[in-house]
């Protein structure tokens, strides 16, 4: 039986989604065990990693979480307002020049409302990773930023989505989100 377009649901947007594990606590409560799970399920899920010419570059793979506030208070190197009223996002900046990217990543969310709060080098291991993807690969900082009126939650992510799309479309980075609720 066919499914049928209702309320915001439209059949013809229907596409697989190979690969996805989802891995929750029914309760809302935030645990190590559910980012060891959840990196379990992508370990599990090898195939979600296509490979390429080189069998240790795949197209990638992540996981979604609450904003982990009291670790990004351990790490972040300067002071962060309360949980909810700063967002932060990885960037993928080029590598070739990641500061001026950054330059003109802060000069956007200024223009956006909002106030760059600090930056984080993202500390990763590129050890078992083929040359293509080494070659390839960006600069991951994170960026964090909060609202210059104050905006908090929900009005912070939608000033966020914003500024993000136009750093997206207007310099050469990516984000894969940049929220006070999720990362």
């Amino acid at each position: 039986m066919r499914q049928r377009a209702q309320g915001l649901y439209d059949p013809a947007h229907e596409h697989d989604a190979c690969g996805v594990g989802f891995v929750a606590d029914m309760h809302g409560r935030a645990t190590h065990d559910l980012v060891r799970l959840g990196l379990s399920t992508l370990c599990n899920l090898d195939h979600r990693g296509a490979t390429g010419a080189e069998d240790n570059v795949g197209d990638g793979a992540g996981i979604l979480l609450q904003v982990p506030d009291r670790f990004l208070r351990e790490v972040a190197g300067f002071e962060l307002p309360a949980a909810g009223s700063y967002a932060v996002g990885v960037a993928f900046l080029p590598a070739a020049d990641p500061d001026s990217a950054a330059k003109a990543v802060e000069a956007i969310a200024g223009e956006e409302g909002l106030e760059v709060l600090g930056w984080r080098d993202v500390p990763f291991d590129d050890s078992m990773i083929g040359s293509m993807a080494r070659d390839a690969m960006p600069a991951f900082r994170m960026l964090f930023v909060s609202g210059q009126q104050g905006e908090t939650g929900i009005d912070l992510d939608r000033r966020c989505f914003v500024a993000r799309k136009r750093m997206e479309h207007e310099r050469d980075v990516y984000f894969p989100s940049l929220s006070a609720r999720t990362v």
